[in-house]
């Protein structure tokens, strides 16, 4: 549909679920496309805004789902092929049950440098690579994903604060949403992007980054309205990501569209209209843009015919 082979395709792996997703995984690598998976510790029925449930970050780090983290590294070792792992995925917002929020103290301490949300977050994101890589899972590369920004926008739960530490990751992530309802502004790309993407940067001065989820909606804007057509959205963000920032390397564009309460439509699709997709398909035709993998180093690459590379 959009003129070029994915270099990465991204599912969900729910702890809830209590498996390791492996029909995904290979149908994802029989396509030629490296799997990007959100490891999700989050409990049936996956809604928002629940706050913690009995996969919660204490739990995680107390041992009680030891028995699932080592069944789910030894599958995936067994399934050998190089894939991205992302655990807890944009911790800095309030709306997942490992959200930071939920494991804060009730008030701020102004003596105090750090609250408890971000330090449980980090300790359970350790505490499962750590466990992974022991079993010997060395075909995953680790993911540290936030959003954009802090919700709620405070200091103690900016992206920092919730960093395990570069011995821990390899890709950084970012969120990068515009309009996803209609009576939301569509803001442009250097708005949402530039200080998020100076901020990851200070991380670490050499791991890529990742746009791992970045998306639109399709929208009449009213003239009291401020912000971008979608065309011209996604037009400057595949321009910009090459052009503006650097060290991104890889973007993974979120595909959805849903049925909102008041039964509007929030259509993030590519192909949410005619000129929409043409904006994608021609931001994408950049050769700067690479749909083949070329994997250096990593297990399971011989077995595959066409290697397939990410930029």
């Amino acid at each position: 549909m959009v003129g070029k082979h994915q270099a990465i395709i991204a599912s969900s792996s729910y702890w809830g679920e209590q498996n390791f997703p492996l029909a995904n995984m290979n149908v994802i690598w029989r396509h030629g496309s490296l799997p990007l998976v959100f490891w999700s510790p989050w409990d049936k029925p996956y809604q928002e805004n629940r706050g913690p449930d009995k996969f919660s970050l204490t739990n995680i780090v107390a041992g009680v789902w030891d028995k699932y983290i080592d069944q789910w590294a030894d599958a995936a070792k067994k399934f050998g092929r190089p894939m991205i792992v992302d655990f807890a995925n944009e911790p800095n917002g309030d709306w997942f049950p490992w959200s930071g929020a939920y494991y804060g103290d009730s008030e701020w301490v102004p003596d105090r440098k750090n609250w408890l949300g971000p330090e449980n977050y980090k300790a359970a994101y350790r505490y499962v690579v750590s466990r992974v890589r022991a079993r010997g899972a060395t075909n995953i590369k680790w993911l540290f994903h936030t959003n954009n920004y802090a919700y709620p926008m405070e200091t103690w739960n900016f992206a920092p604060s919730y960093y395990p530490g570069s011995d821990y990751v390899d890709w950084l992530g970012l969120s990068v949403y515009g309009q996803q309802f209609r009576d939301e502004p569509n803001p442009d790309i250097p708005s949402l992007l530039d200080w998020p993407y100076q901020e990851m940067c200070g991380l670490d001065q050499n791991k890529p980054i990742m746009i791992t989820e970045w998306a639109t909606g399709e929208f009449p804007i009213p003239p009291t309205m401020p912000g971008m057509r979608k065309p011209e959205w996604i037009k400057q963000g595949l321009e910009m990501f090459r052009t503006r920032y650097p060290r991104i390397k890889a973007a993974v564009y979120w595909h959805e569209r849903w049925q909102n309460e008041d039964q509007s439509y929030s259509n993030l699709r590519v192909n949410s209209s005619v000129e929409s997709l043409e904006a994608y398909r021609n931001g994408i035709a950049n050769p700067d843009w690479l749909g083949n993998l070329i994997l250096k180093g990593q297990a399971g690459v011989t077995d595959l015919n066409r290697p397939r590379a990410v930029r």
